[in-house]
């Protein structure tokens, strides 16, 4: 019996193992075609310079950053550039065949946001930007049951540490989770909320 359980146990870490190299290599395929598209876009590939993409430990990694003359939004709100609309559909329609889960990021720099008295910071702008982007994957093609979560950084996470109010800190994160990656978010946020539920129940 041990050592049917045994041999179960192992054909199970092989297929897992198989089905991470088949996520990994889906995952380079796709970037390939991504990096494609956008080249043979006359209008796209002039936004190169701004598409940042490799793949991570959590997954195939999508960063869209600002250039100082090329901003994705327009200035302290979260209306979308029409470059930045037609690159946003591109991937989505590129990205909708994926049976994986999306996260979307906004990220804002360190200027302190213009909010006139109205209480709004880099955190409501970064989550609008964030969503906005959202709107436009599912625009161009993307399952909206694909995407998993939608979050805005403010300025927490920038792409240039050195920096903090360099332009290329205002971007928007686009991550096709590895299945693993996904599970062990899942199991955080399930964690979190079993803990708080125990927290109501001993008041």
């Amino acid at each position: 019996m041990q050592r049917v359980q045994g041999a179960t146990s192992d054909a199970e870490a092989q297929e897992r193992e198989n089905q991470k190299r088949r996520e990994l290599a889906q995952m380079e395929r796709m970037r390939s075609l991504l990096e494609a598209v956008i080249e043979a876009d006359s209008t796209l590939r002039a936004l190169r310079d701004q598409i940042r993409m490799q793949i991570t430990e959590d997954g195939l990694a999508i960063e869209i950053v600002d250039e100082k003359n090329r901003p994705m939004f327009a200035s302290g709100s979260s209306e979308v550039q029409p470059y930045m609309r037609d690159l946003l559909r591109l991937i989505g329609r590129t990205l909708s065949g994926i049976e994986n889960k999306i996260m979307i990021a906004g990220h804002t720099d360190a200027t302190p946001f213009a909010n006139n008295g109205r209480g709004i910071s880099n955190w409501e702008l970064s989550a609008d930007r964030a969503n906005a982007a959202r709107r436009e994957l599912v625009a161009g093609g993307l399952d909206p049951e694909k995407v998993f979560r939608v979050v805005g950084m403010a300025d927490t996470v920038p792409f240039v540490p050195e920096d903090p109010y360099a332009p290329q800190n205002r971007r928007v994160s686009i991550i096709v989770l590895k299945r693993e990656a996904e599970e062990d978010l899942r199991k955080q946020a399930s964690q979190i909320t079993e803990t708080l539920r125990r927290g109501v129940a001993r008041e």
